[in-house]
């Protein structure tokens, strides 16, 4: 195919794209295909006019964000939609529901899947007390994604230091603010990939063991991001290759379940806390996740047999043929 990777720019007429850009654009042209790369930052004029100059077959959708909004993307989805040119991932409609984390928790409890109770603290609203949800509490922006807004501070025991992270996400993030009841648990990512048929890859488990004890089990910025850090080198994601049977489907059933729920087109990654009493908590839903080639994704495939290169071919390939239905 003639194949354009579409990707987010902090500047027009630079290229200083994440190397995940690189790394799928490589993998495409060792499956032969065809294959160029634009980047834009905020420009619908020069996003269009890079189109209609490289006319491609299917556009390899890499872009998180649009100008100085992170739901731009979501306006990009519409604009090819419109232009009638394919492209991997979720839809304008789909996008929105995965991106407001509160939205998805709502159409998760439609379906009867378990995930932790919660209240939204919106910016142009008077300050309330979050019900009766139980201390402590994970608090995070609502729409950003990326671990953006997620540390030390995101745990919260007390009314006071709830007060003061919701305002500090609302002025320093512009973003309302999700506070969920904190799941004390193990921790793990299931990545899918397909439509109709969706395949759940083996469950990788962030390994908290290097975290000091009675400090929070985070994964946030630092922790995911920072190399060389010592927040980086507490958490490590590893290949769970030694869960009992039942557990592991378990965590396929739900976050297949959870894909399903969410309209998740092509691929796509579950995060779910698994609790002492062995509930599953669906924590979030990551449509279109970080491709890297190093990271939970892409190790979650390898450990099912499918190699990179394979790996973003079958990503074009699933998106060619949805569109073919």
């Amino acid at each position: 195919m003639k194949i354009t990777v579409l990707t987010y720019v902090h500047a027009e007429g630079t290229r200083d794209w994440d190397k995940v850009v690189d790394q799928v654009a490589r993998a495409l042209r060792k499956k032969k295909h065809k294959v160029s790369i634009l980047g834009v930052h905020k420009d619908f004029k020069k996003l269009i006019r890079g189109l209609e100059r490289r006319k491609p077959d299917l556009i390899f959708n890499l872009l998180e964000e649009f100008g100085d909004d992170p739901g731009g993307n979501i306006g990009v989805c519409g604009l090819l939609d419109l232009l009638g040119i394919p492209y991997t991932g979720c839809g304008p409609g789909d996008y929105y529901l995965g991106q407001d984390k509160a939205l998805a928790k709502r159409l998760l409890a439609f379906e009867g899947i378990l995930f932790p109770r919660f209240a939204v603290f919106h910016r142009d609203k008077g300050f309330e007390t979050g019900g009766n949800l139980r201390m402590p509490l994970f608090v995070k922006p609502v729409a950003m994604d990326s671990s953006i807004g997620i540390g030390k501070k995101s745990m919260v025991r007390d009314s006071n230091q709830l007060m003061k992270r919701v305002l500090s996400i609302h002025e320093e993030l512009g973003d309302a603010a999700l506070a969920e009841e904190y799941i004390e648990g193990r921790e793990f990512y299931v990545g899918v990939i397909g439509n109709n048929d969706a395949q759940a890859l083996p469950p990788i488990e962030l390994d908290y063991s290097g975290v000091p004890d009675g400090a929070a089990k985070i994964y946030g910025e630092k922790e995911k991001w920072e190399e060389g850090t010592k927040e980086y080198d507490a958490v490590k994601p590893r290949v769970a290759d030694d869960l009992p049977d039942e557990l592991r489907a378990k965590l396929h059933k739900v976050s297949l379940d959870a894909y399903r729920a969410l309209r998740v087109r092509d691929y796509g990654r579950v995060d779910l806390r698994v609790a002492e009493t062995g509930d599953i908590y669906v924590l979030e839903v990551n449509a279109s996740c970080y491709l890297e080639e190093h990271d939970e994704f892409s190790m979650a495939a390898r450990a099912a047999g499918i190699e990179y290169v394979d790996l973003i071919d079958r990503i074009a390939q699933l998106a060619r043929e949805r569109y073919k239905r």
